[in-house]
């Protein structure tokens, strides 16, 4: 018999258990995209040791934690990522953001280091418009396409493409993306983003209800995730999923992700900036007491009935 009681979570007010850290491990980027937000972190600075990293870490595996996302800025500008990864503790998937630049080369050091999976950042095929949303004036599109092919051959899948929808720009472009991430059989899933409301983006935003029409007209299989209840699609034997955030009462009420800014503070929510936990000089004693604390202050960004308090 098991005399050890149940096991702790880390439930906020309005019943949501957080079950996934998203940590940012560096503010500095190689790319300066049109849409960035940040991670919606714009006045820190410093990076965390990986001694503070993998406290947090270890701590909120504590908690039942069982998913780490790695992001930045750029993840891989931090030489020291593969040492990072293999210093955590077991957890049931542990992945990674990237703009796919550097990924070419470290896809293989990082899969034995203990990294799962690779989301790569990728709007458009049109190197024409991708020098444009990442403000590069070098062609690096080929790069990141021979870094997502390297991830693949490693086993970093499925890899998942994050195209933001970006109006006038490359919204016409999901057709040509769907047939890109066909060609890798299942191992390449497509990821359509709506853009948040960061950094004067109300030019760029698309009517996503349109969007969401369109996928579905196109779709043989249609199912429901239970991460934010989005929508997964497939049309033509690829797999497309659609993000949708912005003023979306579903993606919040089903939350169980907690933020980790690079400066070492918790964040509860990615929209609100005033309620963070500075972690940075936390003992391992002191961490579990202060994860409670940021999740103590977790509220959804948009609420609804269900919480009593409509935005």
């Amino acid at each position: 018999m098991n005399s050890s009681g149940p096991r702790r979570t880390l439930t906020d007010p309005f019943g949501r258990t957080v079950k996934s850290l998203r940590m940012s491990i560096t503010n500095r980027c190689n790319l300066n995209c049109i849409y960035c937000h940040n991670e919606g972190d714009h006045g820190s600075t410093g990076e965390m040791p990986p001694e503070t990293i993998v406290n947090i870490v270890r701590a909120a595996a504590g908690f039942g934690v069982d998913r780490l996302k790695i992001s930045g800025g750029e993840p891989l500008i931090r030489k020291d990522l593969e040492a990072i990864i293999s210093a955590l503790p077991p957890l049931k998937d542990v992945s990674l953001t990237t703009n796919g630049t550097l990924l070419k080369g470290r896809a293989r050091s990082l899969k034995e280091a203990g990294l799962d999976r690779v989301n790569v950042s990728l709007d458009t095929l049109d190197p024409g418009k991708f020098r444009m949303i990442t403000n590069c004036k070098r062609d690096i599109l080929p790069a990141v396409l021979e870094g997502i092919d390297e991830a693949v051959r490693a086993g970093l899948t499925p890899v998942k493409i994050n195209m933001v929808l970006l109006k006038d720009i490359n919204e016409a472009d999901i057709g040509k993306m769907l047939e890109f991430t066909k060609g890798y059989k299942g191992n390449v899933i497509l990821q359509l983003i709506e853009l948040m409301n960061f950094r004067d983006a109300a030019p760029y935003h698309v009517d996503a209800d349109l969007v969401e029409k369109e996928l579905l007209q196109h779709a043989t299989d249609v199912t429901t995730r239970t991460m934010h209840h989005r929508k997964k699609y497939i049309i033509n034997g690829a797999e497309v999923e659609f993000v949708r955030p912005v003023d979306n009462t579903e993606f919040c009420a089903n939350c169980n992700r907690l933020r980790v800014t690079a400066d070492g503070k918790l964040k509860p929510c990615l929209l609100v900036n005033d309620n963070l936990i500075d972690v940075s000089h936390a003992s391992p004693a002191e961490m579990p007491g202060l994860l409670q604390l940021a999740v103590s202050r977790r509220v959804p960004f948009y609420s609804c009935d269900t919480y009593g308090q409509e935005k």
